[in-house]
């Protein structure tokens, strides 16, 4: 991505529609420069009418220049500065807004391709490095090239041979800030890269704290954690390292400037070619120059961290999903919900094997089907199909005799519902995680789907019932409670379509009797697609799907798969035999 192509983006999507407030902020920039300029240029009238000519009358009236040339730099500077944080935090916010709506308008395949640990660090690391340069380094351009300016402007009008001799410290400084820049560019990158390693490993820690405890790795973690956090903190003392170089350079340059200048003034002043009082002016517009030609100095670090963020973050913010709407998709129209694979293959990437290889398959409308076979047989994959959260590589999948790819997403989506053995539930209360399905059912469908589904019997014993909270992906209730509370979402969106995925794996009797009385009131008469371990659960399928290594080995009923197949005869009978 163009260094060119990346300057022009930002400015057409995020700092053009605040042009008014940069704009405002440009001129009282002009005001600082203006008023620093006028403090070092007051300092010759101060010297040669109150000290050398000994004029009486300007005793009060320089120093209350002086008093209101200062109060206007303050103030000019606190609304340039004020203004443009406003701004930077207007466009991180839109960055942010756009980078999250992306991420949650993205393909599966996008999301599952990286940590979401290293999604955070782009979201919080490097928007803030974009927003520094399109927010602090705008007003620095602007206040510090005219301040510089201006001073350069008082120098020059003191003395052009001094001027000459001190503004080749400027050509210095530019080509070490030059140097820094690439150096910055390249840390800038590593410590991002580190920090969402970082991110991604805090939210590994939290999540499998328990397992942690069980298998006594506190100490392994707590050192692993000190290696996260020694390279990260080697990359940011590097970044902060580089910053700093400029100091000894620029502090070199303008001793080596202050030396050359008092020598050479000195001349001017015995040869009577220049006067005292125009010197001190003049030293005191170069000694206010070096504050603008450092700031100025060190924009090129802060704009080359800010590209490096943003060759990050633009093409996550640009990311054109795989999974959309044909150009002339229609509404998916429900009549019987039966859905045929005709001919499917798939596989999740290039470079890895295929999963699904030519399958066909025709499940009933308004019937259960079952999907057996061994992990990683491609179950799951087929149930992900359905709803479009991947795009098969080769075939067709109808409802309704009508192709999935050709109907829009949304109508398509809108009649599935998904209950699976890994529950999502927000860090909410009980009452939204169940109306998360439909936001606008109201307070008798939420209550029926949650006493269809058997949520109410422990939900009425909670303090606040429906207000409570349920922590992060409902940490505070057990595994049977979180699953009912699925159920009962599913209920409440009253889809035609159900896709079971393991519902009732690793759960005890008691709970899984109760969620399968859920289940059986959730699917009563709707097209229901269910993978289970427990082949107790789906003996009664209309139709059961035996799957091996991505393909379709033998379907029937119950009794006759006992006849037909020896693989889902040896599935039944190991399952019978545990007990």
């Amino acid at each position: 991505m163009k260094t060119s192509f990346i300057i022009k983006r930002l400015y057409k999507d995020y700092s053009k529609r605040f042009l008014n407030k940069i704009f405002f902020a440009a001129f009282f920039s002009i005001m600082v420069a203006a008023s620093t300029s006028g403090i070092a240029w007051l300092l010759d009238p101060a010297i040669k009418k109150i000290f050398i000519d000994k004029d009486e009358t300007l005793i009060f009236l320089i120093p209350a220049f002086i008093i209101i040339t200062f109060a206007t730099k303050g103030i000019s500077l606190y609304l340039a500065k004020s203004t443009m944080i406003k701004v930077g935090e207007e466009i991180k916010k839109i960055l942010q807004f756009d980078m999250v709506s992306s991420l949650i308008k993205a393909d599966t395949k996008l999301i599952d391709a990286k940590h979401s640990g290293k999604f955070i660090s782009n979201l919080t690391f490097d928007v803030t490095h974009i927003t520094n340069m399109l927010s602090d380094a705008i007003l620095a351009l602007f206040k510090d090239s005219l301040t510089l300016i201006g001073l350069l402007v008082v120098m020059f009008y003191q003395n052009w041979k001094l001027s000459l001799i001190s503004i080749v410290m400027i050509p210095l400084a530019s080509i070490a800030a030059k140097t820094l820049g690439k150096r910055i560019s390249k840390v800038a990158t590593e410590a991002q890269e580190r920090s969402g390693f970082l991110n991604s490993y805090l939210i590994e820690l939290f999540k499998n704290h328990k397992l942690i405890k069980i298998f006594q790795k506190e100490y392994y973690e707590i050192n692993r954690s000190d290696k996260h956090l020694e390279i990260l903190k080697d990359k940011n003392a590097k970044i902060r390292t580089v910053y700093v170089r400029v100091s000894p350079i620029m502090e070199t340059f303008t001793g080596i400037m202050i030396a050359i200048l008092i020598f050479y003034s000195g001349k001017l002043i015995i040869s009577d070619e220049i006067d005292i009082n125009n010197f001190f002016s003049f030293l005191a517009a170069m000694m206010l120059a070096y504050q603008p030609v450092r700031s100025l100095a060190t924009i090129n670090m802060a704009v080359n961290q800010g590209l490096s963020a943003a060759r990050r973050i633009l093409p996550i913010i640009d990311n054109i999903n795989e999974i959309k709407d044909d150009q002339d998709a229609s509404e998916l129209t429900i009549k019987n919900s039966d859905i045929t694979f005709e001919n499917v293959s798939f596989k999740y990437d290039e470079n890895n094997d295929v999963v699904l290889n030519n399958i066909n398959l025709n499940i009933k409308g308004g019937k259960m089907s079952a999907l057996v076979g061994h992990s990683g047989s491609g179950k799951s994959t087929i149930l992900n199909l359905i709803p479009r959260f991947y795009n098969v590589k080769s075939g067709d999948i109808k409802i309704d005799a009508q192709s999935i790819y050709k109907t829009k997403i949304k109508s398509l989506r809108k009649q599935i519902s998904l209950v699976s053995q890994d529950t999502t539930l927000f860090d909410d209360t009980i009452r939204n995680n169940i109306a998360y399905a439909n936001m606008d059912a109201n307070e008798n469908d939420i209550k029926e789907a949650a006493r269809l589904s058997y949520c109410e019997e422990f939900i009425n014993e909670l303090p606040n019932k429906y207000e409570t909270i349920i922590g992060e992906n409902g940490i505070r209730l057990s595994g049977g409670e979180k699953q009912r509370i699925s159920i009962a979402r599913a209920m409440l969106k009253k889809t035609p379509i159900i896709l079971l995925d393991e519902a009732t794996s690793s759960l005890d009797s008691e709970t899984e009797e109760k969620i399968q009385n859920a289940i059986n009131i959730l699917t009563k008469n709707k097209t229901t697609i269910v993978i289970a371990h427990r082949l107790s659960t789906i003996l009664n399928s209309d139709k059961i799907f035996v799957i091996e290594k991505g393909e379709v080995l033998a379907s029937g009923k119950h009794d006759e798969l006992l006849n037909i197949s020896s693989q889902y005869k040896s599935f039944y009978e190991k399952q019978i035999r545990k007990g």
